[in-house]
């Protein structure tokens, strides 16, 4: 689509009553202005100095695009001899200031004692064509070109020795653009040839500047007088150029007595590398296609039915799975084995991981038919590995030999080399005999013809120097594609470690294997300080609250206009609490990969698109800061917030009906489920609140089925807790144990030093064997209770097809009684928004 660009203007005139920063005089006030929708380059005033009352009266121009939400962000700073203080920050929504119009606006920063900045604010349209972006409501991807640079020499000089002093390189940098800083060596221009041409990709409309650092004593002939050149300033020159100042395709020659400066400005015109979209992708729509075939045929098999289901009486079944370790890993393997024999497993469309759970299912889609064989095979394959000597298997000298030559490979690859990557090569050692070469997208061919559930796994995007709480975001990986439901913005799964611009990507990586992913999926070493407190308190206490900035707003959210963000204030933390925060906010391992959404902003209406279901932390209300800003992601284990793999099933577009919650998280088998009942109700989407109790802990049961009192609308959920409970008595369904073999059904799972705690890397073939027995006898022994929750959900897609036919027939004056005519004939869309 196109849109214009505005030109802004911002008048800083006065402050008022300004509170004394110092002991013996009056603040040295100066403020600075910081619009980076605009331009990464902060503006600032002039200083006043010993004054209370500061007036600047000084003008700054922005140019800004007309649908990308823009925040200036105004910082009332105190000048000081070692370090100046910046004393509070203001974020103002450049969406308040109506085109055409000039608005004076008044910020009292301390009501009691009648403490204001004045600014005039002026929003104009501009000229010209206007900028073609791509948005999904969410986030936006500008229009850019690509910028060509090469250097020469007018004349040949006799040759000396230079000394390092003399050769140093040209230094090129464009702030905010893809290569930020390029350094072009002067060796072939001494030849009389132009330099390689070296190229930076930036935003078309912006106010970036070109700072080119040439090397010599004597002063060049344009020179920036608004920017100081620093102590370097006798060794070397400094041209500064406004990237708007060359013209589209044609070469621009800047002359010097010694170089020759060519510039050439092209459009880059290729497709958007990143899907921008809150639907699901093509070829996971076409995937259910194929799998609606495949689950039709096993419910009608397994509920016994007359007729065939029709298309959309088909409920969409997911399993959904929890994290914990080798034990995960192992109940995992014995659920699905005792699904598959009662022929559930066809009935799944979905499957879902973290943690542990995603060893089990990377292992599984390795055979591109794994539901359709025999489940014992890689259930008796894993168990070798679960009882093998993981120190043996891990840190024998050939090994560590070959992750330093692997990771150094992956170094020279382009990947940003981190200790998950160590720790996904010792789980490969864990799991396998040998180097695993399967990738994510080879999973793929598991899907083909719609043969087994699609997987989806699921991690955390987090801040480097923030507590979960205050920063989160779930990433979803398919064999389709990796991205994030809340901004709507996908890439292919293997491009995922590519390194991405404004929608585009620039350097194909090679893709990881699944090895380095499963790190990143079970990083176990990523949480800080202030996430270990809250997950042993569970409360907001004394270091959540001295950890938090201080942000206060100064007019209420405005209720017709929600996507216009009040006007807030914060207040900076001070020395010692920004050391602190330094201290319990570091992360002793974090995966730090390419942000394929770098260079993208949020949408000037970002908060009423899609992204307003997810939006769960401090920062969705501050653009600025938000995942487009970030050079890298920040990836953890999803356990550390929400120790259930939810997120991605609870994407309304994904329509699914029943889930099987298979839980495997130590502690409270119940409490997983509460938490992520209550995250739902606050965020709105539809999920049962009517939840076992933890107080029932003691006597929790073998299965649950929840949410069949509660609505269409509600997904079920058949919850089966990781228990011992009548299996003591029974080892089978109906057959109880003999006096000689009580032991076998005296299984301790829940003993920090038991034999399945979460750091239990080996289990002992008994132990291996009750834990199979005990997982496969708590779904046989409720197979009634699967039965009939298979069923209800049958029963609801046909109760919900009955409903929209009457609907559509009334809409139609009773001309048709199904949904199929009307659809065709276009006259039910009105009614699609009354019914799931």
């Amino acid at each position: 689509m196109e849109s214009p660009c505005y030109a802004l203007t911002v008048r800083i005139i006065r402050m008022r009553n300004l509170r004394r920063e110092d002991w013996l005089n009056e603040s040295d006030c100066y403020v600075t202005l910081w619009l980076p929708t605009a331009s990464l380059k902060k503006f600032r005033t002039k200083t006043v100095a010993n004054c209370k009352d500061p007036v600047w009266n000084e003008i700054f121009y922005f140019r800004i695009q007309s649908q990308v939400k823009n925040v200036l962000e105004l910082t009332i700073s105190d000048e000081d001899f070692y370090q100046d203080d910046d004393n509070r920050v203001i974020f103002f929504d450049i969406a308040k200031v109506p085109l055409g119009e000039s608005v004076m606006v008044k910020f009292e920063l301390d009501r009691p004692k009648n403490e204001e900045l004045e600014v005039e604010f002026t929003l104009e349209n501009i000229g010209g064509p206007l900028e073609t972006i791509a948005t999904n409501g969410a986030v936006v991807c500008r229009e850019f070109c690509c910028l060509e640079v090469q250097i020469d020499r007018k004349k040949r000089k006799k040759k000396k020795k230079h000394s390092k002093r003399e050769e140093q390189d040209v230094k090129c940098t464009l702030a905010g653009s893809f290569e930020e800083t390029q350094n072009i060596s002067l060796t072939s221009a001494y030849e009389l040839q132009c330099t390689e041409p070296f190229l930076f990709h930036h935003a078309k409309y912006s106010q970036a500047e070109l700072d080119i650092l040439l090397p010599g004593k004597r002063s060049f002939f344009s020179c920036c007088s608004c920017m100081s050149c620093g102590t370097d300033a006798a060794k070397t020159r400094r041209l500064i150029l406004p990237i708007n100042s060359f013209p589209i395709n044609q070469e621009i020659i800047k002359e010097d007595k010694e170089f020759n400066l060519h510039f050439t400005a092209n459009n880059c015109t290729s497709d958007l590398d990143v899907r921008l979209g809150f639907d699901l992708c093509p070829e996971e729509q076409a995937f259910l296609q194929k799998r609606k075939k495949v689950t039709a045929a096993a419910f009608k098999k397994i509920l016994q039915l007359e007729d065939d289901l029709q298309e959309d009486e088909v409920p969409v079944v997911a399993i959904m799975t929890t994290g914990g370790g080798f034990r995960a890993l192992t109940a995992m393997y014995a659920h699905l084995l005792t699904m598959q024999k009662l022929g559930v497993l066809d009935c799944v469309s979905y499957l879902t991981g973290l943690s542990g759970t995603t060893w089990t299912m990377s292992h599984l889609y390795e055979d591109p038919n794994w539901s359709q064989n025999d489940l014992e095979r890689p259930l008796r394959d894993v168990q070798k590995h679960v009882e093998k000597n993981k120190f043996l298997a891990s840190f024998a000298p050939e090994k560590l030999k070959y992750y330093e030559k692997d990771l150094w490979k992956r170094h020279q690859e382009g990947h940003s080399v981190s200790f998950t990557d160590l720790w996904g090569l010792i789980i490969e050692a864990m799991l396998h005999d040998e180097e695993n070469h399967h990738k994510l997208s080879d999973q793929q061919q598991a899907l083909t013809h719609g043969q087994n559930p699609l997987p989806i796994y699921l991690c955390l995007n987090v801040k480097e120097k923030l507590s979960n709480r205050g920063f989160r975001e779930w990433l979803e990986f398919t064999p389709y594609e990796v991205g994030f439901q809340k901004y709507g913005a996908y890439i292919r799964a293997e491009h995922f470690g590519s390194k991405f611009f404004m929608g585009h990507m620039m350097r194909k990586i090679p893709e990881s294997r699944l090895c380095f992913l499963e790190g990143i999926w079970s990083s176990v070493f990523s949480v800080n300080i202030m996430d270990g407190w809250f997950l042993a308190t569970n409360s907001d206490d004394f270091w959540q609250i001295w950890t938090r900035d201080r942000i206060t707003d100064l007019e209420p959210v405005c209720c017709l206009n929600t996507y216009k963000l009040p006007v807030r204030i914060q207040c900076p933390p001070g020395s010692l609490a920004s050391v602190l925060q330094d201290v319990i906010m570091w992360r002793p391992a974090v995966s730090l990969v390419p942000n394929f959404l770098r260079g993208c902003p949020m949408h000037n209406k970002y908060l009423e698109s899609g992204f307003d279901h997810w939006k769960d932390c401090d920062l969705d209300t501050f653009p600025n800061e938000l995942t487009g800003a970030e050079d890298y992601l920040y990836l953890v284990d999803n356990a550390f917030v929400l120790d259930t793999s939810y997120p991605p099933l609870m994407r309304a577009e994904r329509k699914v009906d029943i889930i099987i919650h298979l839980n495997y998280s130590s502690g409270s088998q119940l409490r997983p489920l509460q938490v992520a009942s209550d995250y739902f109700s606050e965020q709105g989407i539809p999920f049962p609140r009517i939840i076992p109790q933890e107080k029932e802990e003691k006597d929790v049961k073998e299965c649950y089925l929840i949410g069949e009192q509660e609505g269409p609308d509600i997904p079920l959920i058949l919850l089966f807790p990781l228990v011992c409970n009548t299996f003591q008595k029974y080892k089978e369904p109906g057959v109880k144990r003999s006096p000689e073999e009580m032991n076998d059904g005296e299984i301790d799972l829940t003993s920090t030093f038991g034999p399945y705690n979460i750091n239990a890397l080996r289990y002992s073939e008994e132990d291996f064997e009750k834990l199979i027995k005990l997982s496969q006898y708590n779904i046989l022994n409720n197979k009634k209770t699967l039965i009939d929750a298979l069923q209800l959900a049958v029963e609801r897609k046909k109760r919900h097809k009955k409903n929209l036919n009457v609907l559509i027939s009334e809409s139609l004056g009773g001309e048709s009684t199904s949904v199929f005519p009307a659809l065709q004939n276009n006259k039910s869309i009105s009614f699609q928004k009354k019914v799931r």
